[in-house]
């Protein structure tokens, strides 16, 4: 067991906290194998090329389905790519009418809707080229009994130039993972009120509960690296983290906040295009965290 996960499972043992999210899943015998939540807002550019991987996929139609969930009331755009795709892909569209914005929030609408016996939560700009994607998702949880599965990540370059990969490739991230749909009801899926890294926070909660993530190496997927044009939205995920101070332990919550910050020292040198991405980030992270303290709001949406 990596170390993090040794230090959290005994923290949780000393300083005990609530493992449950705010969603709520309804307790239902699944239509589908597998429900492809994807959550965006436009860019229909990115999200025709995951449908469309979805769409030649060997799994049978009637096995699994995809919910799109907008942003920001829907787009026009938004609603004719599921008309388009309706006719190859059992697919739902949703839009938010609101707390735009909040990812924790529109995951778990997302959830609301999915009625898979695996969740499987993507991007718009994931991209997966394997044709046995799903079907060897669904065989992998049934072979292993696993509760949450891993595939590989990879970076792509489709939204920027240069090129540089992820800190780790099986880091379990809502840009390509997949849960069961009975592991999700018992945690409560996500805190709705968090803005961004709703995942991590997902995570805290899913190995404080004993549980293990399996990597699935024979599934490959790939994202953008980790891509920040300006500190506002980092801001906000930093001030969401910093208002989960009831959910945790005092210590547990400092070493979130910490971890959120852990790359402003990069910012000093940022000779690598990878080190100011995280740098940035983790700027926004703590301007949020100061934000929260003294009362400011932050305004990205």
């Amino acid at each position: 067991m990596e170390l993090r996960s040794k230090i959290l499972l005994t923290l949780y043992k000393v300083f005990p906290f609530s493992l449950k999210g705010t969603a709520e899943i309804d307790d239902i015998n699944p239509s589908y194998d597998i429900s492809c939540v994807i959550n965006f807002y436009g860019r229909i550019h990115l999200l025709e090329g995951i449908l469309y991987s979805l769409s030649e996929q060997n799994l049978p139609k009637e096995k699994f389905e995809v919910l799109l969930i907008e942003d920001k009331d829907g787009t026009k755009e938004g609603r004719d790519i599921a008309d388009r795709f309706s006719n190859v892909l059992n697919i739902r569209y949703s839009s938010l009418s609101e707390n735009f914005g909040i990812m924790g929030y529109s995951r778990n609408f997302g959830l609301s809707q999915a009625q898979g016996k695996y969740i499987l939560f993507l991007d718009d700009d994931t991209v997966i080229l394997q044709k046995n994607f799903l079907s060897t998702l669904a065989a992998e949880f049934q072979s292993t009994t696993s509760e949450a599965l891993i595939p590989f990540g990879s970076a792509s370059f489709c939204l920027l130039k240069e090129k540089y990969d992820f800190h780790d490739p099986f880091y379990p991230t809502n840009r390509c993972m997949a849960y069961t749909r009975e592991v999700l009801r018992n945690l409560g899926g996500f805190v709705s009120e968090i803005v961004g890294q709703e995942d991590v926070e997902l995570v805290i909660r899913f190995i404080a509960s004993g549980r293990t993530f399996y990597k699935a190496k024979g599934l490959e997927y790939y994202h953008p690296p980790f891509i920040v044009s300006n500190t506002n939205k980092a801001a906000a995920v930093g001030m969401s983290f910093t208002r989960l101070r009831k959910r945790y332990p005092f210590l547990l919550w400092l070493m979130l906040l910490i971890n959120g910050s852990r790359y402003l020292p990069l910012l000093l040198f940022p000779v690598k295009k990878k080190w100011k991405m995280q740098g940035l980030f983790s700027l926004g992270f703590f301007i949020g965290i100061f934000y929260a303290l003294i009362g400011k709001k932050v305004h990205y949406c």
